[in-house]
């Protein structure tokens, strides 16, 4: 059995930075201390736990509550689950105890980043949670972090947003999952990497557009930093290219004869 509940002691708030650890590694720079994670909880933000049958912390979910374009929203920092225990449902349970927490102080929308490449979380945050991309940043912790999970990769980042007002039901698209109707802006090669010939975005074409993505980023990185940095600067040139010609993201596919896609239509 799972609970989620705020953490509250000096060692839980300790567990955390440790876990912290073991997910981005010992030497990332950007975990959250005991003493923030602590002050968090006492302006609004949510520093809270997922705690197994023998109370000890499986999970954890961090973020701070501010103001945005004089808006009052809730970032979501961090959120972690202990490898052995991921895909049980305890970061999605961990997300919406954060959502109600800062729904009651009245906030109606939470922000937070995912890397775009990574296909696992885009399922979580679209298809899931329902938190759509609304912001493409280029390099947004640097390229030095010290995270095992970010390597040397510049960290270009998605912005989503979560609507928190009411439990939409998520829309699906209503094309074919194989997209082959839809024209595809970053083709890959014989050899499974992005060519050089992209689709960008023109005043003639008006309709959707597909932007694929690797099945499994965390691989890609594994077989080297050259074959990573490729899929980052091609995936950074067409999403830029096409979000400041006023697309959107409208949903995210995962077929299972093909690489994982965004659906990317004009917006308003």
């Amino acid at each position: 059995m799972i609970t989620i509940r705020d953490l509250n002691t000096l060692e839980e708030y300790a567990d955390c930075v440790a876990l912290q650890e073991a997910t981005w590694g010992a030497g990332f720079s950007e975990r959250v201390p005991t003493a923030i994670l602590r002050v968090s909880q006492m302006v609004g933000g949510v520093a809270a736990g997922a705690f197994d049958s023998s109370n000890q912390l499986v999970g954890f979910v961090f973020g701070l509550t501010g103001v945005r374009d004089k808006e009052l929203v809730h970032w979501s920092d961090m959120l972690a689950v202990r490898d052995e225990l991921r895909g049980q449902g305890i970061g999605e349970a961990l997300k919406q105890y954060q959502r109600d927490k800062v729904s009651a102080l009245g906030v109606r929308s939470m922000l937070w980043t995912f890397d775009p490449l990574q296909a696992k979380n885009a399922n979580f945050n679209i298809n899931h949670l329902g938190a759509m991309p609304i912001e493409y940043v280029v390099d947004m912790y640097g390229s030095n972090t010290g995270s095992t999970l970010h390597g040397a990769l510049p960290t270009d980042r998605f912005i989503v947003r979560w609507e928190l007002g009411e439990r939409r039901e998520i829309k699906r698209s209503p094309l074919p999952i194989s997209g082959e109707t839809i024209p595809l802006a970053n083709p890959v090669g014989d050899d499974g990497l992005p060519t050089a010939e992209l689709l960008r975005a023109t005043s003639s074409h008006a309709g959707p557009i597909r932007v694929q993505v690797p099945a499994d980023f965390t691989a890609v990185q594994r077989e080297g930093t050259s074959t990573a940095m490729r899929w980052r600067v091609v995936l950074r040139e067409v999403m830029r290219s096409w979000l400041d010609a006023g697309y959107r993201v409208s949903a995210f596919m995962r077929p299972d004869d093909a690489l994982p896609w965004y659906r990317l239509e004009p917006g308003t």
